[in-house]
């Protein structure tokens, strides 16, 4: 018994920490994401305020404008700071969007709807998610700060706020009711078509077995193929290293006004995503340990 005790009293003492590790790397991480940059027009009425790490679009009109995601719940100051930066009333955002209900994107929502008075549209399928303020069907993600959702939007759904058109495509994977939004704008007297992405990886979801989304692989299947059929000249992610934010904010700065257009994107994103897909698909159908 003394042995037994002695043991179990080291091991408790191993464990803790390894938990206090785990809990001060997702820290740093939040704070990685969080880093702040200074907000910028990408094209026409559509300008970048979110962090370093992590999108957040204003799409502005005299009508008022619409805020697409709201980062993690610490983002939120620093994306109204950044609309106002760029010289706009957080006040005057009326239409609040999200691509998916995850803490990193959807954690701000309540703060950035408190301080707006904005309506909140989302997928219906992912709407309980973010009224709960956790993920249903995964056990592993952070909660974060419930918010109520104003309007529930199906597939093909398009909201209108002035000149702004926004039309939402449901391409679920990365969580049920994932949302991808698509515009058009208009930049020295040619329009081009933006499209906001939702999240394409994996992430750590279970693709074989999982009783909570049983049809994870084949939503993925079904979203890349939707996907390739959407014009995009502007292919815009919800983390920097998406869609490559920072060498296209560089040379944006240099004075290449249309250095997010590239028509040929979204294609290479979308295939390459597709790829790493099926070798995790594969990988998990195998039953090989994760790398």
């Amino acid at each position: 018994m003394i042995v037994r005790a002695g043991l179990a009293a080291l091991c408790s003492l191993l464990a803790v920490p390894t938990a206090a590790a785990a809990q001060s790397s997702f820290a740093e991480q939040r704070a990685q994401w969080n880093a702040p940059i200074a907000p910028f027009r990408i094209l026409g009425n559509v300008y970048y305020v979110g962090t370093a790490h992590i999108a957040a679009y204003l799409v502005t009109d005299t009508a008022g404008h619409v805020l697409i995601d709201g980062g993690m719940e610490e983002s939120a100051p620093q994306i109204a700071a950044n609309i106002r930066r760029l010289g706009f009333r957080i006040e005057d955002v009326r239409v609040l969007l999200i691509n998916h209900a995850h803490w990193d994107h959807a954690g701000g929502l309540a703060e950035l709807r408190r301080l707006s008075g904005a309506r909140l549209a989302a997928s219906t399928t992912d709407s309980a998610d973010l009224e709960r303020g956790s993920n249903a069907d995964r056990d592993d993600l952070a909660p974060f700060a419930p918010v109520t959702v104003d309007r529930h939007v199906e597939d093909g759904d398009a909201l209108r706020l002035g000149a702004i058109e926004l039309t939402a495509h449901l391409t679920p994977g990365h969580t049920p009711g994932c949302t991808t939004w698509t515009m058009r704008t208009s930049e020295a007297g040619r329009d081009y078509d933006v499209l906001f992405a939702c999240s394409l990886t994996v992430a750590g979801r279970r693709l074989v077995g999982d009783d909570r989304y049983p049809q994870a692989a084949h939503d993925f299947e079904t979203s890349f193929a939707r996907l390739r059929t959407l014009p995009a000249d502007v292919f815009l992610g919800f983390h920097d290293n998406q869609f490559d934010l920072e060498a296209k904010r560089r040379q944006l700065l240099a004075g290449q006004a249309l250095a997010f257009v590239d028509p040929s994107e979204a294609r290479r994103r979308i295939d390459a995503a597709e790829a790493d897909f099926n070798r995790e698909l594969e990988r998990q159908r195998s039953g090989a340990p994760a790398h």
